[in-house]
């Protein structure tokens, strides 16, 4: 009942951003666009592991084929990193808009915003098919019983008859490579934000800040459990669980409230500029 819950605020909280962008036709404005999809992305990457996890729960016999598990390590690594990729998108609007806000609508049109959208969903599906292809090409014998609440790259290498560790290296380097040069791109652009907004007066600065709090705060949520599960050798934790639970239900669900929770009635431009 708890899972169930949270899943359907994730659905809900989620809906009503894509509703809301919709009916309002922000999508000419690239923050609204973005943050459009990446409410889409949040509620796909939670419905990929959620549904059958709440199954499993009320269910004695926990089973899934081995098609299934893999279409579920494909569409957690394709939305999940696809996600990285949006936040890392959306910082870079948050750069223009205000170090360069006169330029802001010149640099950040629909066409660049359209180009930009589609490589993070082009990233995703490579970053996914590699982590796949690793994992499909691997014998597996038995015992066939994983300690998780879905299947994970880390918890599916346990069960391979046959040494894992090259993969294991290659996985995590992939997956981790991604995390944390995404990461680094992200302190990268606000640190020069920082620098930038240091030569303004108090009243731009705060409201230049103001354009990137929430931003931010889903930055942080999303990768502090990324980093844990994806940037560390191919070795597993009693902890797993509880992070995994964490960023497949719990960040899809904090993201829409994190973004809404303060209401902006001009636009990031508009803003800086005034």
């Amino acid at each position: 009942m708890v899972f169930s819950f949270f899943y359907t605020v994730v659905l809900l909280r989620n809906l009503f951003i894509i509703m809301t962008v919709g009916m309002a036709n922000l999508f000419k404005s690239p923050k609204y666009f973005f943050l459009n999809f990446l409410s889409f992305v949040d509620i796909c990457y939670s419905t990929i592991t959620a549904p059958k996890m709440i199954v499993d729960l009320l269910v004695k016999n926990k089973t899934i084929s081995y098609l299934s598990n893999m279409l579920q390590l494909l569409g957690m690594h394709f939305f999940g990193y696809t996600e990285i990729f949006i936040l890392t998108v959306m910082t870079y609007d948050r750069f223009v808009a205000i170090c360069k806000p006169l330029h802001y609508m010149a640099i950040m049109d629909q066409e660049k915003c359209n180009k930009m959208l589609l490589e993070t969903w082009v990233g995703g599906f490579f970053h996914s098919i590699i982590q796949v292809a690793l994992v499909i090409q691997l014998p597996f014998c038995g015992p066939n019983e994983i300690d998780h609440y879905f299947f994970d790259v880390h918890s599916v290498l346990k069960l391979a008859c046959t040494d894992t560790y090259v993969v294991g290296v290659v996985v995590t380097a992939n997956s981790g490579t991604i995390a944390l040069g995404s990461f680094v791109i992200l302190l990268i652009s606000y640190t020069i934000i920082l620098a930038f907004l240091r030569k303004q007066s108090v009243e731009g600065r705060r409201k230049a800040l103001s354009t990137c709090d929430s931003h931010i705060t889903v930055v942080i949520i999303f990768f502090r459990p990324c980093t844990f599960m994806y940037m560390r050798p191919d070795t597993t934790f009693s902890e797993d669980k509880m992070v995994a639970v964490f960023y497949i239900i719990i960040t899809p669900m904090l993201n829409p409230l994190t973004y809404t929770q303060k209401c902006r009635s001009k636009e990031y431009n508009e803003e800086t500029v005034g």
